[in-house]
C-alpha cells in the first residue's frame, strides 16, 4: 500500500483510556494514560549485532543531534563529571530503509534485519457488565496489550542479546523492577509496566541501555535512580527465539469528578502485577483473535481501506473508558481524542454503527445518561427577535472534559452569544439522540427500554417540530430556529470550525436530510409503542422535509448548502444521513429524494467543486477543511446506497494525509485542512470506516457477524 512505516498508532486495551503509542521516529511514543497526545517516551526494541559488542534497535528513541554534546542523565548527580557512570554508546538505530512494517487492527509488526517485533491489541466486544459472566468480562477489559520479540540467530556463531524497554516520562513516579513471583519486569510507579514470565530474561534499571545489556555486576541492575528500564534475553547460536511480554496499565482510586467513578477493571485486578499475569496467561487466545480479525479485514477491503480502518479502530479503543459508579453501575465513555471531551454526542452518533455491532449495551448506557443528566428544556428564538417561542427537549454537546463530568444540563463546550465555535449544537444533538436510539432499538428489539423512554421519544418529536416552527401550518420539516440558550447567537453543527456551508445549523442542507432521517426513525419507534398520533406527526414532518429539500434544487439539479439564505456552496454531507434509514432497514423510503441527492453528489464530484487537487474529498466547495470520518461515512453512502464506484484515487489521497510527516505523530486524525491535521487529532471517530466492510443492505447486522470473532456475543 505504502512505503511509509513511520507513523504513530495506538496499541490500546478496551475501556482503560490508555495506550502504548508507537511508530513515529524518536522519543515520540510510549505509555499514555488519559493523555491528549503521545507520551513522548523513548522506547528501546533491539538486538545485538551478529559480530557481538554492538546493538541495533528500532528508531523509537533519540540521541543528541550529530555535533551536539550528549546530555548525560547522571549529570544532576555527578555535577563535575568526575565519575565513570557512562559508557560509549553501543546501541544505534536501524537505518530507516531497513525497517518494514505491516499494521492491522489487531497486529502491528516491524521487521529489521533478523529482528521481528509484534504488538497484539484486543479487538473484542465488551459484554454488558450487569449480565456478563465475570471471566468473560475480565478478559474483555483487562488493561494490557501484548508483545513478541523474535530474533533469528540460526546463522549466527555467537549468542546475541535481545531487549525491550522504556524510559518513563512521569514526573511523579520513578522506574522500578517488579518484585512479583513469576514475573520479570520493569515499570514506572504503579501505573505502567512491561513484564514477561520467561525465566531466562533479566531486568535492569540504569541511565543508559549499555549498563543493563552488559552489567559489570548483577547487583547494579537494581539502580532505582536510573530512568531507563530494559528486559533482556539471550538467543543462542543456531536458534530462533521469541520472547513474549505483557504491556500493562493500571489506575487506582477515584477516576472522575462530577460523577465519582473508578475503572471497572478494578473489580478484577488489585494491582498492575495482577494485570500482567492475566495478560500473559491468556497470550495465545488474544494473539490468535487479533490475527483472525486482521485476516477478515484484509479479505473485505483494499489495502488502503484495510489500513485506514485498522488505524481508526486502534484510535477509537485508545479513547474508550469503562467506569464504575459508587453504586456499581457501569458508565461508558469515549473521549474525544486530543480534546478529551467525554461522550461528545456528535461523535456518539458516528460511533454507533461500530458499537451496536460490537457491544450495543454501551449505546443504551450513553443514551440513558444523556436523558438522566445531560438533557434540558429550552425555548427557541427567531433570528433578530428577542421574544422566545416554545421549544422543548434538548441535549448537551458532551458530558464534560478530561475526567471532569460537567453539571447537570451543561456541557463542557457550549457558550451563549456566539455564531461559530463553542456555540450550542442543541438541534443536532437532539437529532443525534433520535437517530442513535432508533438504531439501538432496531437492532436489539429492546422493547422494555423503548417503553421506559416513551416520553422521551414524544418529547423529541415535539421539540423537533418546534425547532422547525412553533406553528404547525408554517412548518417545512427543516430546523429554522435557534435555541434560546444561544442568547442572540446562532446554533452550529458538528462542523464547528467551518463556514456557513456546514457550520451554520439553521436551514442547513446537511441537517435537513438528517432531520428527514430522524423523523423516519421516530415514526417507526412511536408506531412500535402504539403512539399512532405521534407516528403520523413524524411522518408528516419527514414528508415536509423531503419536499423542502427537493424544492431547493436549482436549474442544474444542485442543492444549496443552506436553504433559502443565499448560501450556494455545495456540500458532500448532503448525502450523509441516507445511512440511517438504510441501517434501520428502511430501504425503499423516498426514492425521489435519494435520486436527487445522488445526482447532487455526482455533480459536485464530477465538476471538482468538492475535490482537492490530490483527489481527496472536499466536504464543502467553499472550505479547505475536511473531516476524514465524515468522508468515510459519505463514501459508504455513495457506494453502497447510491451505487457510485469506489474512488480509489481518493483513498490513496486520504492515506497520504494520515501519513504526512506533520500528521503521522498524532496517529489517526480527523480534521484536515488541505491534507494537514489542524485539529481533531489522536481521534476516535474514524470507526465510521468499518461500514466499508458491508454490502449495504443490512450494514449493522452484517458488521456484527464480521467484527465479532469470539464464540460469545455481547448482550
Amino acid at each position: 500500500m505504502t512505503d511509509s512505516v513511520f507513523y504513530n498508532a495506538h496499541h490500546a486495551p478496551i475501556g482503560a483510556f490508555a495506550t502504548f503509542t508507537l511508530g513515529f521516529p524518536g522519543s515520540k511514543g510510549g505509555f499514555g494514560i488519559e493523555l491528549a497526545k503521545p507520551a513522548d517516551e523513548p522506547i528501546y526494541i533491539g538486538v545485538e549485532d551478529v559480530g557481538g559488542g554492538s546493538y541495533s534497535a528500532l528508531p523509537f528513541f533519540s540521541y543528541a543531534p550529530e555535533g551536539e554534546p550528549e546530555k548525560r542523565a547522571e549529570a544532576d548527580y555527578d555535577v563535575e563529571g568526575l565519575a565513570e557512570f557512562s559508557r560509549p554508546r553501543k546501541v544505534r538505530q536501524f537505518p530507516p530503509s531497513a525497517v518494514r512494517r505491516n499494521m492491522g487492527a489487531g497486529v502491528d509488526e516491524w521487521q529489521a534485519g533478523d529482528l521481528t517485533f509484534r504488538l497484539y491489541s484486543p479487538v473484542r466486544s465488551v459484554p454488558d457488565p450487569d449480565k456478563a459472566d465475570p471471566d468473560t468480562l475480565r478478559e474483555a477489559i483487562a488493561p494490557a496489550v501484548l508483545a513478541e520479540l523474535t530474533v533469528d540467530n540460526r546463522e549466527g556463531a555467537k549468542p546475541r542479546r535481545a531487549f525491550f524497554g522504556f524510559s518513563g516520562a512521569s514526573r511523579s513516579s520513578g522506574m522500578r523492577l517488579l518484585d512479583e513471583s513469576g514475573l520479570v519486569g520493569v515499570g514506572q510507579g504503579a501505573c505502567t509496566a512491561i513484564a514477561t514470565d520467561d525465566r531466562d530474561v533479566w531486568a535492569g534499571l540504569a541511565f543508559q541501555p549499555e549498563k543493563i545489556l552488559e552489567p559489570s555486576d548483577d547487583d547494579n541492575l537494581a539502580f532505582l535512580v536510573g530512568n531507563l528500564g530494559l528486559l533482556v534475553g539471550v538467543v543462542k547460536p543456531g536458534e530462533r527465539r521469541t520472547f513474549r511480554f505483557a504491556i500493562g496499565f493500571f489506575r487506582d482510586g477515584q477516576t472522575t469528578t462530577g460523577i465519582e467513578t473508578r475503572y471497572l477493571y478494578r473489580r478484577f485486578f488489585g494491582c498492575i502485577e495482577d494485570v500482567l499475569k492475566h495478560a500473559l496467561a491468556n497470550f495465545a487466545r488474544t494473539s490468535s483473535e487479533a490475527e483472525a480479525f486482521d485476516a477478515r479485514l484484509r479479505e473485505r477491503l483494499s489495502p488502503e481501506r484495510a489500513w485506514m480502518t485498522a488505524h481508526a479502530i486502534r484510535s477509537y479503543f485508545g479513547s474508550t473508558q469503562l467506569l464504575e459508579r459508587e453504586d456499581g453501575q457501569p458508565l461508558w465513555v469515549v473521549n474525544e481524542g486530543e480534546y478529551r471531551m467525554m461522550n461528545t454526542f456528535d461523535l456518539t452518533v458516528d460511533h454507533v454503527f461500530f458499537e451496536i455491532a460490537m457491544n450495543p449495551w454501551t449505546v443504551r448506557n450513553v443514551l440513558d445518561l444523556f436523558v438522566e443528566r445531560y438533557s434540558y428544556e429550552d425555548d427557541v428564538q427567531v433570528p433578530c427577535q428577542s421574544e422566545p417561542k416554545p421549544g422543548g427537549l434538548a441535549f448537551t454537546h458532551d458530558m464534560g472534559v478530561a475526567n471532569a463530568f460537567s453539571p447537570r444540563g451543561k456541557s463542557g463546550y457550549e457558550q451563549s452569544g456566539l455564531t461559530g465555535c463553542f456555540s450550542y449544537m442543541s438541534s443536532e444533538e437532539l437529532l443525534n439522540w433520535v437517530l442513535t436510539a432508533g438504531l439501538y432499538l432496531t437492532h436489539t428489539g429492546d422493547s422494555a427500554w423503548a417503553a421506559s423512554r416513551r416520553g422521551v421519544f414524544l418529547d423529541c418529536l415535539r421539540s423537533l417540530e418546534n425547532r422547525d416552527h412553533w406553528e404547525d401550518a408554517l412548518r417545512n420539516g427543516v430546523m429554522g430556529l435557534d435555541g434560546a440558550r444561544c442568547r442572540g447567537g446562532s446554533e452550529i453543527t458538528t462542523y464547528d470550525s467551518l463556514d456557513a456551508s456546514l457550520g451554520q445549523a439553521r436551514n442547513n442542507l446537511y441537517l435537513a436530510v438528517k432531520a428527514w432521517a430522524a423523523y423516519l426513525l421516530l415514526e417507526r419507534a412511536l408506531s412500535g409503542l402504539g403512539e399512532t398520533s405521534g407516528a403520523c406527526r413524524a411522518r408528516v414532518q419527514a414528508e415536509r422535509a423531503a419536499a423542502t429539500i427537493l424544492a431547493a434544487r436549482d436549474g442544474c439539479g444542485l442543492l444549496p448548502a443552506v436553504i433559502g439564505e443565499g448560501v450556494d456552496a455545495r456540500i458532500i454531507p448532503a448525502i450523509e444521513a441516507l445511512v440511517y434509514p438504510v441501517a434501520a432497514g428502511l430501504h425503499d423510503e423516498f426514492p425521489e429524494l435519494r435520486a436527487a441527492l445522488g445526482y447532487h453528489l455526482e455533480s459536485v464530484l464530477r465538476t471538482g467543486a468538492c475535490k482537492f487537487a490530490d483527489g481527496g474529498w472536499k466536504l464543502s466547495s467553499t472550505s479547505r477543511n475536511s473531516w476524514l470520518s465524515k468522508i468515510y461515512l459519505c463514501q459508504f453512502v455513495a457506494e453502497r446506497i447510491l451505487g457510485r464506484p469506489i474512488d480509489a484515487e481518493a483513498d490513496r489521497a486520504h492515506v497520504a494525509w494520515l501519513l504526512d510527516r506533520d500528521n503521522a505523530y498524532y496517529a489517526w486524525s480527523d480534521q484536515m485542512v488541505e491534507g494537514k491535521a489542524v485539529g481533531s487529532r489522536y481521534y476516535p471517530r474514524g470507526v465510521t470506516s468499518v461500514l466499508w466492510m458491508c454490502s449495504g443492505n443490512r450494514p449493522i447486522a452484517e458488521l456484527r457477524e464480521l467484527l465479532q470473532s469470539r464464540p460469545g456475543r455481547a448482550d
